[in-house]
């Protein structure tokens, strides 16, 4: 009988050394200590409590009912991306046609995707911190040195010293990764600064990726400001969208990149090698959220603004907690004097409080003074919530 090998126990199972080092996700690590726990109020993930609209899921009930199951076309059916065309010039008065959209199985494969196309093992990509962790997680695992220009407080908002971050990209740079409206932050970027920042990628020949998945969560106006509205078909720019947060379809698994017509064959390959496409009755759902979806925005829009405004009224009244104000996106990003290990008060916050936020070192090294609380709920779960946490952060 021939003898098998012995089982070679998975500590010692070696991989590439760069996955190695990736750390696992420190929001997780949180919810592992809170599942289970009775009365639990969640805050920690980025996603609204709402379930997806009926008329969305109806959308795709049907394409299941048409037996729409089958693979789709790499970069999205024709009818998605004519939607989508329609949606983004709407939005945007921009000039766009179906050639510069590319469908994704959500955000996060459209971020990786276009990591796959601007990163270069061992060249620089420049990132703005805080930072949501998948953004770092991806130019690692794709090979890339990360360089952090952070965001800083000023008058009780977020800034960005445009300086600071064009310096940052030296003769190694590849490009910029900007996420704007900003997870954790609410932070969100003027025309202004994009036109400057388009300005010098053009002249130095950078690529600039634009993570805007938040750019309908906006308090002051229809949407944030977008790279859309300035580039050209000839821009290294690559701009990132998803359905998830808008129309509260977060477990869908659908988004969009927007990019010069010249990258569309470049996308359509790498999707093929990637994931090869949402399913049909997904598409068809989304078709459906962007011909009909505007008035479920304007309804949720009104609910986070006034959660927004109730956090902002609540914690400006908490000694030794700072707030600043969250211009969009459905994140309060706040600092706790004398905070100095986000991970355990935020395990401690479930024990003593049963509210789950995330701790801000999970957005970098230097937020260990952080909490983020997800304010895309009811208000008035919301105020349960607060209520439990004051007495905790509120007396330290």
């Amino acid at each position: 009988m021939t003898q098998l090998p012995p089982v070679v126990p998975s500590q010692f199972i070696q991989v590439r050394d760069r996955i190695d080092r990736l750390p696992f996700s420190r929001i997780r690590e949180v919810v592992r200590v809170g599942m289970g726990l009775s009365d639990l109020i969640p805050f920690w993930f980025g996603e609204p409590d709402q379930p997806t609209p009926s008329f969305i899921r109806e959308a795709a009930k049907a394409g299941l009912d048409a037996e729409d199951t089958f693979y789709q076309a790499n970069s999205g059916s024709p009818e998605l991306r004519q939607a989508l065309t329609e949606y983004m010039n709407g939005l945007y008065g921009t000039d766009l046609a179906p050639e510069n959209i590319t469908v994704s199985a959500s955000a996060m494969n459209a971020l990786m995707l276009a990591t796959q196309v601007v990163a270069e093992p061992g060249r620089r990509m420049v990132l703005l911190a805080p930072t949501w962790p998948n953004l770092d997680g991806i130019q690692s695992i794709l090979g890339a040195e990360i360089c952090h220009v952070p965001l800083r407080i000023r008058e009780g908002r977020w800034h960005l010293d445009l300086d600071e971050l064009l310096d940052a990209c030296d003769g190694q740079t590849s490009g910029i990764l900007i996420n704007s409206p900003g997870n954790p932050s609410g932070w969100m970027m003027s025309a202004e600064q994009q036109r400057t920042v388009l300005e010098f990628a053009r002249k130095r020949g950078l690529w600039i990726v634009a993570d805007e998945v938040y750019a309908r969560i906006v308090y002051d106006r229809k949407a944030a400001p977008s790279f859309c509205e300035l580039m050209t078909d000839e821009d290294r720019v690559i701009v990132v969208n998803s359905f998830s947060k808008s129309w509260a379809m977060t477990g869908w698994r659908l988004g969009w990149i927007t990019a010069s017509r010249q990258l569309e064959r470049t996308f359509e390959m790498l999707t093929e090698y990637n994931i090869a496409g949402p399913p049909g009755f997904v598409q068809q759902a989304g078709v459906v959220a962007l011909h009909e979806g505007e008035p479920f925005i304007r309804k949720s829009l009104e609910r986070y603004r006034a959660s927004r405004d109730l956090l902002i009224e609540r914690l400006s009244a908490w000694p030794g907690v700072t707030l600043p104000t969250p211009e969009a996106a459905f994140y309060g990003f706040f600092q706790v004097e004398g905070l100095t290990d986000s991970i355990t008060l935020a395990k401690d916050l479930l024990r003593t409080a049963s509210v789950g936020l995330a701790p801000g070192s999970a957005f970098g090294d230097h937020y260990d003074d952080c909490l983020r609380l997800c304010f895309a709920v009811d208000p008035a779960l919301l105020a349960e919530g607060l209520d439990r946490l004051e007495p905790v952060l509120a007396r330290r």
